[in-house]
């Protein structure tokens, strides 16, 4: 989710430099809601990971079309890979220093430096090195649906669960907040999830959905507590108000890029990209009086009093 939030404002800069060109967007299954309706975006192709016979059909409906540019916004082989079953004039990537593996650069016609340290800044670094002239930081995102039950009131939104462990914050610190939070400013806090997988955390009210519904939610929601995880990179895409948890990854690569959050991350903490199977220390020591301070400074212009 992440990748694709990241990626929107080199798309649509491309698309804006480009009006007449028809734009391509190759995507998995569960992020399609991501750019439903967008207008970067004139063609959405399905690739399913999962499927062995997905490479063959992705090419072929990839191949129905003439490509004069590919670009990779993900710097991935899987997706330098993709970029050249399209058959295109020339691939466009990013260079070593910021490829984020290796054999992907292989594939690529197209080497663009960045100096730029955000990921959103190095992928419009990225888009100018394919032609574009006109860079535009929008993030075009459809409104969602609503899925489940949310309270009629302001209310504050967390999604706990990250794809490392070691990215996430204590369920028991997210129950401390829920009770500042109802007893100072009278706001639940809400855990969203998919279904079958928001963490039962007492004193906190569970929303089950989709990406459609997360959209939904997160629009309505009025904080938001975010670990390094998609829906924080949905949240800040959004303007949304709240507080940013990090710890082994860096926030200024991959922090908010708008919004107006609070982002802590613990004095000394080690940057690493590894897949940590246990919450990190760095993450244990953001505490939740910390967190409650920072959203109680933002709720005013967050619901409008």
């Amino acid at each position: 989710m992440g990748d694709i939030i990241h990626s929107l404002p080199g798309a649509a800069s491309l698309k804006h430099s480009f009006p007449a060109a028809q734009v391509t967007w190759v995507v998995e299954p569960k992020w399609v809601p991501l750019l439903e309706g967008n207008g970067f975006v004139d063609r959405i192709v399905v690739f399913r990971r999962d499927d062995p016979l997905s490479w063959s059909r992705t090419k072929a409906e990839l191949r129905s079309r003439h490509y004069d540019l590919a670009v990779d916004f993900q710097g991935l082989t899987k997706s330098a890979v993709i970029a050249h079953l399209a058959g295109p004039e020339r691939i466009a990537g990013f260079g070593p220093r910021v490829v984020r593996e290796r054999p992907a650069g292989f594939f690529y016609s197209t080497r663009v430096p960045s100096n730029a340290i955000h990921v959103v800044d190095q992928a419009l670094d990225l888009a100018a090195g394919a032609g574009a002239t006109n860079l535009v930081r929008v993030f075009p995102l459809p409104a969602g649906a609503p899925e489940g039950r949310l309270p009629d009131a302001p209310f504050a939104l967390a999604s706990p669960l990250a794809g490392w462990a070691s990215k996430q914050w204590p369920l028991e610190y997210y129950e401390q907040l829920a009770g500042m939070l109802r007893e100072k400013l009278g706001m639940p806090l809400v855990l969203n999830g998919a279904p079958g997988a928001v963490p039962k955390v007492p004193g906190t009210l569970a929303h089950e959905s989709g990406i459609p519904g997360l959209i939904d939610a997160t629009r309505r929601a009025a904080l938001v507590v975010g670990v390094d995880s998609g829906p924080l990179h949905l949240a800040a895409a959004l303007n949304k108000a709240g507080v940013a948890i990090f710890g082994p990854t860096d926030p200024i690569r991959n922090g908010p890029y708008v919004g107006d959050f609070q982002v802590f991350r613990m004095s000394g903490s080690r940057t690493t990209h590894r897949r940590g199977a246990t919450i990190d220390a760095s993450m244990r020591a953001i505490g939740p009086e910390q967190v409650f301070a920072a959203l109680a400074a933002r709720v005013s212009s967050a619901v409008g009093i």
